[in-house]
Formats: C-alpha cells, structure tokens, sequence
C-alpha cells in the first residue's frame, strides 16, 4: 500500500487535517481526524471481504482517508463536506500515483459518502457509505444523550 503511505504524508493532506483538527478542537461530538478515517478504512474493508467485492485495499483506504478532507470547508464556507474533500482528493491523488480512472472512481466514492442512494451498491462508493455511518461508537460516547443523531442512526452496538 505505498500509495495509501503517500497519502498520509502528503503536504495537501496534512494541512487538511491540520486545519479540521483546529475547528473541530473544541467539539464534543465525533470528530473527522486519523481516528475516523482508519476506522472507516478497516470497516470498509471487512465489508469488502465479506462481501466478496474484490475491491483494491489500497482503493478502500484511499477512499476512507480522503472522504473527510473538506470538513473545513464547510467550517470555514459552508461547502458541504462531502463535495469539498472530492475536490481536495482528486490532486492528492494523482500526486500519489493514482491513476485517471482510479482517482475518477475513488472521488465519485468520497463525493457520494453521504449519499443515501448508494448504501446498497456492490461497489467502493456503497461501503464507504456504509463504512462511515458504522464507524461511529454512539455505544460508548459520553455525550451520546446530548447528540441530535436521531437514536435510529446511531450505533448502539457493535457490528464491526
């Protein structure tokens, strides 16, 4: 996974996280930092196996490293998250050696992580999304009571 090693120390990547960390250094709530990432990665990629998909590892944890980058975008402009770490991805990218084709579907992943449409998909963009909306240990928060998540979304239990 050299490409995926290229990716966590890239300069761009970095100061992503770097500037979300800042606005998000007071939150009480989950946080989009190294934490959420590898557990959306490691989840990611059971669900890969266990669906049998055979979707590159190196491409699931791309995906799941690059899906927050934007988060300060929506801080900082209200871009939506999503949409803004596509844009941020696509550089990082092909900086690490990802191809046009790789990168076009790994972006179309990270751009539809909160899209709803997609859960279901066999495919990078469906188990990113579901990847990420299991990552979170509600079961095990200590704020969980005061969070606006409506309790049917939160993870009450572990499953991965």
């Amino acid at each position: 996974m050299k490409r995926v090693d290229r990716i966590i120390k890239h300069p761009l990547f970095m100061k992503y996280i770097e500037k979300t960390d800042a606005h998000e250094a007071e939150r009480i709530f989950c946080r989009h930092n190294m934490e959420h990432f590898l557990s959306v990665a490691r989840i990611a990629q059971i669900l890969n196996l266990k669906k049998k998909l055979k979707i590159r590892k190196d491409y699931v944890y791309a995906a799941a490293l690059l899906h927050d980058i934007g988060r300060y975008r929506q801080y900082e402009d209200g871009i939506p998250h999503d949409k803004a770490s596509a844009a941020l991805a696509s550089g990082i990218l092909m900086d690490c050696g990802y191809d046009d084709k790789e990168t076009d579907m790994i972006v179309s992943a990270i751009s539809s992580h909160r899209d709803a449409q997609v859960q279901d998909e066999p495919s990078l963009r469906g188990i990113l999304y579901r990847a990420d909306k299991l990552s979170r240990s509600c079961f095990a928060c200590p704020v969980e009571k005061e969070c606006d998540r409506k309790t049917e979304k939160k993870n009450l239990q572990i499953q991965y």
